[in-house]
């Protein structure tokens, strides 16, 4: 289970897909922290067994331990926050953002690896579930931190590619079923 092995499984109409996952993935220019991290943070976000699985060992074997639980727990945390934060922006009713969360996110703040990586995953997985609150203040916080527009960029090109990968596959797959 590799990139190319998930590569080669991409149906021929999708043939930009497979080339963009070898662009983003494979000729990438993020250190191999950021990009792995990236790459395990946003499979899981994908919410795609096929890519996760395909995914998975190799970020496993480019991470080291604290990384690769650092990913996993910056989809996890996000898939509870890009919900709750785009809901109470998207409420009409302004009231609910001067509430206290009351939800435990500890996590954000001792991560266990750079915080720079984990905003970057963070970022990312954001991208994917699509929380415009989460994805500006995790982009501030880069952008303070010294980041450049292009390393944030390259992020959200991993989830895009990523999240179209997810679900070109994960309807191959149902649709190869026989219907009932």
């Amino acid at each position: 289970m590799s990139l190319d092995s998930l590569k080669s499984r991409v149906p021929d109409y999708a043939k930009d897909l497979k080339l963009n996952l070898g662009s983003v993935i494979g000729n990438s220019d993020l250190p191999a922290q950021q990009l792995w991290g990236t790459v395990l943070a946003t499979a899981i976000a994908s919410r795609s067994p096929i890519v996760l699985r395909e995914l998975e060992p190799e970020a496993k074997a480019n991470l080291t331990p604290e990384a690769y639980t650092a990913a996993k727990a910056a989809a996890a945390v996000m898939a509870m926050n890009n919900v709750f934060y785009r809901t109470r922006h998207l409420l009409s009713d302004h009231e609910y953002g001067t509430l206290r969360a009351g939800l435990r996110m500890n996590v954000i703040g001792n991560p266990g690896v750079e915080k720079v990586d984990f905003e970057l995953w963070s970022f990312a997985v954001s991208a994917i579930n699509g929380c415009g609150l989460c994805l500006d203040s995790h982009e501030q916080v880069l952008r303070k931190a010294g980041v450049d527009r292009e390393v944030i960029q390259e992020a959200f090109k991993i989830a895009s590619v990523v999240q179209a990968v997810g679900v070109t596959l994960d309807a191959e797959a149902v649709l190869a079923q026989p219907a009932e």
